[in-house]
């Protein structure tokens, strides 16, 4: 029986592939940012949200952590030139974009958050970007607890470094701990909204929440 389990489920798991992958290729989106040189879907969430919003200026310091493989990067650098200045981090390698100071290495490490805060030299940053996501178990309870610990950690660098007046966009999901989060954010800023991008399918749990007047 155990035989006949493992090849039923191998089968389930080629099909649920085959079908992400005939989505992926025929989305809009993906096509899209082909089309226009983005490098994932990803950079409509942040377009939206900031056409929305107006978060992106020329000449801010924004950090745009889980960066890889760039696309939020790609998007930010060109809103905040001319005299911006962008430091993107992720756990993985992320080809070079163009005015954009990278780091790779673990944000949950105190090393790796101890060379950003280096690399930022006592400059506050105006705008903290996190599109972290961890790698995901496929155990809910596991998977959102990892989830708002990146969110968590998110919000203790933007107590240390966000100017007052900042501003922060995260992305979570609605589960156990997302109440006392938002609870956690609404003591640090002034305002605090929900966002939830076209580009975002609608399967997907993530939301953005969106901080804005850091309190001093």
């Amino acid at each position: 029986m155990s035989g006949k389990n493992e090849a039923s489920n191998k089968v389930k798991k080629n099909k649920t592939t085959k079908a992400w992958i005939t989505e992926h290729v025929n989305d809009a989106y993906v096509q899209r940012a082909r089309a226009e040189g983005w490098r994932s879907r990803a950079a409509f969430k942040l377009t939206e949200v900031d056409d929305q919003d107006k978060l992106l200026k020329s000449g801010m310091t924004v950090v745009d952590l889980g960066s890889a493989p760039g696309s939020w990067s790609q998007v930010a650098a060109r809103r905040i030139s001319p005299g911006g200045r962008l430091i993107a981090l992720d756990l993985l390698p992320m080809e070079a974009v163009h005015g954009v100071e990278f780091i790779q290495g673990d944000f949950r490490e105190a090393e790796v958050l101890q060379k950003l805060t280096d690399t930022l030299n006592g400059r506050q940053v105006d705008l903290v970007l996190s599109d972290m996501a961890p790698n995901m178990s496929g155990i809910g309870v596991v998977d959102q607890a990892r989830v708002m610990l990146l969110a968590e950690l998110t919000l203790e660098f933007c107590v240390a470094h966000l100017r007052k007046g900042g501003a922060m966009l995260v992305k979570v999901f609605q589960g156990d701990g997302f109440m006392e989060l938002r609870r956690d954010l609404q003591q640090q800023f002034q305002t605090l909204q929900m966002r939830k991008p076209a580009a975002s399918r609608n399967r997907s749990a993530e939301i953005y929440l969106l901080a804005r007047n850091k309190k001093a």
